[in-house]
């Protein structure tokens, strides 16, 4: 018996409904022309880790429970005396989510994650690079569900960045808004 491989929810939405849309209101000649989801890339600086280069360890457990894989710690490129930096010493994390990873956490992010921020009044529609990329920045990460908050040692803001291949901001913003991502007006 051949298995069926698994499709996330938001991947099908894309393929089924969203193509169409968007092939209607940018008037492509190929499927191909159309903007996509390319990646997103998940990144936390530790500040503290100046002092506590364990913090970096903590942060690097709690990124890998969100986004379902393993983190890679970023380290200092050169010394910098001023904010007692030294060269080669961790100061983050990051991932980067690809295929399905990268849409179930997308559905994590706008479904669950994002309406459960304090006093969320929408994502700043403006945030674009000029390029189809969306950057954003969260202050806590314990929005997200995966996250225990007696289990946390500290909060941590984290830059969230959804890659696309759409070639104009424009194309961009039609792309996630039909996402449901929640802009503001």
């Amino acid at each position: 018996m051949a298995e069926t491989a698994y499709v996330p929810r938001l991947r099908t939405q894309y393929e089924e409904s969203i193509r169409a849309d968007l092939l209607k209101q940018f008037g492509y000649k190929n499927v191909m022309q159309l903007p996509k989801l390319e990646k997103i890339v998940l990144n936390m600086g530790v500040g503290e880790a100046v002092n506590d280069t364990k913090k970096v360890k903590s942060a690097a457990a709690d990124l890998e429970k969100i986004a379902g894989q393993k983190p890679v710690i970023t380290h200092a490129r050169k010394s910098i005396a001023g904010f007692k930096v030294r060269e080669n010493m961790p100061l983050g994390v990051k991932v980067t989510l690809r295929k399905q990873r990268m849409y179930e956490f997308m559905d994590r992010l706008v479904n669950i994650a994002l309406p459960r921020v304090r006093d969320f009044r929408g994502l700043n529609p403006n945030a674009f690079d000029g390029r189809g990329n969306y950057a954003m920045g969260i202050k806590e990460h314990i929005i997200f569900p995966e996250i225990s908050y007696d289990q946390i040692e500290q909060v941590w803001g984290m830059d969230i960045v959804v890659c696309t291949t759409a070639k104009t901001d424009d194309e961009a913003r039609a792309l996630l808004k039909a996402f449901n991502f929640p802009f503001r007006q």
